[in-house]
Parts: structure tokens; sequence; C-alpha cells
């Protein structure tokens, strides 16, 4: 069925629960799994005057060492599940095009994330990146709510 599960993480609470539940689906199918976070564009986090308070090398090294301990820490929950698990970190991207793209890139085929199920305003503001990645993926997408 699935050979190579990617699974995305943004580090919630809600994602780890996702991460969970994706290592247990691939270690039931003996799939291979690659844990992916991504960090935006500076320029889309900082503008104006405040990029001058927030200088481009500062944010670099913070996404990175935020991506690194979200990583970690799917890295130690496929540990704990036994499953074999290699991490990516996709800088300089949005989220769902991020995780669309590592799982492209990776030959990965199936996509695992989590919802947040915002509603009403809160979507219209911020989005859904499990919208836009199940709108824009070529495989399929496990939501877990």
């Amino acid at each position: 069925m699935f050979k190579h599960v990617l699974i995305a993480t943004d580090g919630s609470e809600l994602a780890e629960r996702a991460v969970a539940q994706g290592l247990q689906l691939a270690k039931v199918l003996n799939a291979k799994v690659t844990a992916v976070t991504a960090t935006e564009p500076w320029t889309a986090v900082v503008t104006g005057e405040a990029a001058l308070a927030f200088p481009h090398a500062d944010y670099e090294k913070a996404a990175a060492e935020n991506a690194a301990k979200i990583l970690r820490r799917a890295s130690d929950l496929a540990k704990k599940a036994d499953v074999a698990c290699a991490t990516v970190h996709v800088k300089d991207q949005y989220p769902a095009e991020g995780i669309v793209a590592a799982a492209k890139e990776k030959g990965c085929d199936l996509i695992v994330m989590a919802s947040h199920g915002r509603r009403g305003i809160a979507k219209l503001l911020l989005g859904s990146e499990a919208t836009k990645v199940l709108t824009h993926s070529s495989v399929p997408v496990l939501i877990y709510r």
C-alpha cells in the first residue's frame, strides 16, 4: 500500500498527536517515514521598521533552533515507536508549500498531518495549511483532528 509516509509537524500538541498516529500507521504498513517541519520566509514574518529589531541572521538562527527541537521530538517519538524516521527542515517556504514540496522531493506516497480545525474568521485570517496541502498535493493526505 503506502511505502513512504511524510509526517508534517509544527511542534504543537495536536501535531504531536498526529505524529504519533502517523508513526503507528507507518509501523503497521512497514513504511519509511520522513518527518518535516517548515519555516516561513523572514520577509513574511517581519517587515518594515520591525525588521531592524529582528535581523535576518537572528531569525535564521531562531528558526533553525526551533525546527531542530520540533524534529528532535518527532525523532524521539519514532524511536519509542521503533520506526526509522528521517527528518527534514524546509526553510523559507510557507508550511503547505514546504510540505507538498518535501513529499514530492522525497518520493512520499502519503502525507500525514494535523488540522487545527479553525473555523469562521480565524480560518479566513489564518488560512488552513491542511486545506492548502489537500488542494495542492498529488498524493493522498491523511488529516488528524
